[in-house]
């Protein structure tokens, strides 16, 4: 990956942190996107700020790009920003996504309309303003981070199990518009990861045990982010020459059922 630029939204915690971090152990530039106000929901306002230092600490070029997805437009601006803090964007990671763990009946409007909002449409932002200089030059990567969620949905997470199932229909979509131009679009689908967005599940560590033993499959528990890194490597680098549309299953074997 030495030489790509690659901006890596959600990049502040969590999966998107190890993939900047994972990248730019590869030789790739780094835009991280993070949200301040998410950051600091999570207890971590600094967090954006540590990654940029331990991207930059790896020799590579980096530069942050703060921007809230729940705003229309957003998308684009990010990608804007990016290309004037890279000079390009060659790889682009769509990796922030919120959820609302709410019974369906109850989900309000407001809440699935935040969700489509950044779920949905700013991916469609993205990549509008992301894949026409990728075709141009003729290499890209695109990597939309997907869930177990498309294929064993969560009764509680209803609009963001629709949503991450409508960015893979996206994803293959377009996979076959631009892989004649070796711009290769790919998903890639975690299983269960002990994220910030879960820690409150892991504060009683017997229910935790629990929710591994249910969700986590074959290996039986959850993922660390840094284990998505490998295979996202993969798909964003020239290793990836021939794979397009792709849905790449990270889940320990939980999409294997019992």
């Amino acid at each position: 990956m030495a030489g790509r630029r690659a901006l890596i939204t959600g990049a502040s915690l969590s999966i998107g942190r190890s993939l900047a971090l994972g990248f730019a152990d590869h030789g790739a530039s780094i835009a991280i996107h993070c949200s301040a106000a998410a950051d600091r929901a999570f207890g971590h306002p600094d967090a954006a700020q540590e990654t940029l230092d331990q991207v930059k600490a790896r020799g590579v070029g980096a530069c942050l790009v703060e921007a809230d997805l729940a705003r229309a437009g957003a998308g684009r601006d990010v990608v804007a920003h990016a290309v004037a803090g890279l000079g390009g964007v060659d790889i682009l990671v769509v990796c922030a996504s919120i959820q609302s763990r709410t019974p369906f009946v109850s989900i309000t409007a407001e809440q699935m309309e935040r969700q489509i909002q950044i779920n949905f449409r700013a991916t469609v932002e993205l990549l509008q303003a992301a894949l026409p200089p990728m075709q141009e030059r003729g290499w890209g990567r695109v990597l939309t981070i997907g869930s177990i969620n498309q294929l064993r949905p969560d009764p509680d997470l209803a609009i963001y199990a629709a949503l991450k199932s409508a960015q893979h229909n996206l994803c293959i979509n377009l996979a076959r518009q631009y892989a004649p131009f070796n711009v290769m679009i790919n998903n890639l689908s975690p299983g269960i990861v002990e994220t910030e967005r879960n820690r409150w599940r892991r504060q009683d560590a017997e229910e935790w045990r629990r929710i591994q033993a249910m969700a986590a499959g074959a290996i039986g528990r959850a993922a660390q982010p840094d284990e998505m890194v490998g295979a996202a490597v993969l798909l964003c680098s020239d290793a990836a020459s021939y794979i397009a549309g792709i849905d790449l299953l990270v889940t320990g074997g939980s999409h294997l059922g019992r």
